[in-house]
């Protein structure tokens, strides 16, 4: 038998809570971020174009991440991540998930860079989880594709649909929405990594098993 190529070699299956430890560090960021010690951090950790350019902050395609502008903005995030990564974490093992975790949310940030570099918003601040989170949303729907997600704990949709819809969302929101402050683009970069991570490292192709699902 042929042994797989060396980006596609799995890992041997571990399990040591790493969506807790992602968490509990995000948490840890924030309050450090809201204490007066700390009050510089966003601006050392979030990506910024002009910080990465001008300053070579090129630690911020890592650590934007753990960065969150608000509590309601790290609550939803942390959430989404608990519900989705928990089970995630448990199907592909520990190793796997962080290795998807990071890279989709360094990737995220990098093309989010990109955007911002080619749209010439140099100023911008970009912060939080989410890119990695819409990521995990993705994989959850992949492993998971007959799951289904309630809207509100009411409305019932299988998960490759909700992930669909986001993404049309987000496409909308970005093309017709308002300045809201809301990195669409990033989110839309996340479902983007996370598919190149399937085709690439696990030789999977999610249309296809969310067309065999449906």
């Amino acid at each position: 038998m042929n042994k797989p190529v060396f980006f596609r070699r799995p890992f041997k299956y571990s399990y040591f809570y790493a969506t807790f430890i992602i968490i509990a560090v995000n948490f840890l960021v924030y309050f450090c971020q809201n204490t007066y010690a700390g009050r510089n951090i966003p601006a050392y950790l979030s990506l910024s174009p002009v910080g990465v350019i001008r300053y070579n902050m090129y630690w911020q395609f890592f650590t934007y991440m753990f960065v969150h502008g608000s509590f309601s903005h790290i609550l939803f995030n942390m959430l989404g991540l608990f519900f989705f990564g928990y089970n995630l974490e448990k199907r592909i093992g520990s190793k796997e998930f962080l290795l998807f975790y990071f890279v989709c949310g360094i990737l995220s940030g990098l093309l989010s860079f990109c955007f911002y570099m080619l749209t010439g918003m140099y100023s911008v601040f970009l912060m939080g989880a989410s890119g990695a989170i819409y990521a995990v949303l993705f994989a959850y729907a992949v492993f998971f594709p007959r799951s289904t997600i309630y809207i509100w704990g009411l409305i019932p949709i299988p998960a490759p649909v909700l992930v669909i819809l986001y993404a049309v969302i987000e496409i909308v929101s970005q093309l017709f929405g308002t300045n809201s402050g809301v990195a669409h683009m990033a989110h839309l970069f996340g479902f983007f990594a996370a598919w190149l991570y399937f085709v690439i490292r696990m030789g999977i192709h999610p249309l296809k098993i969310w067309k065999n699902s449906l």
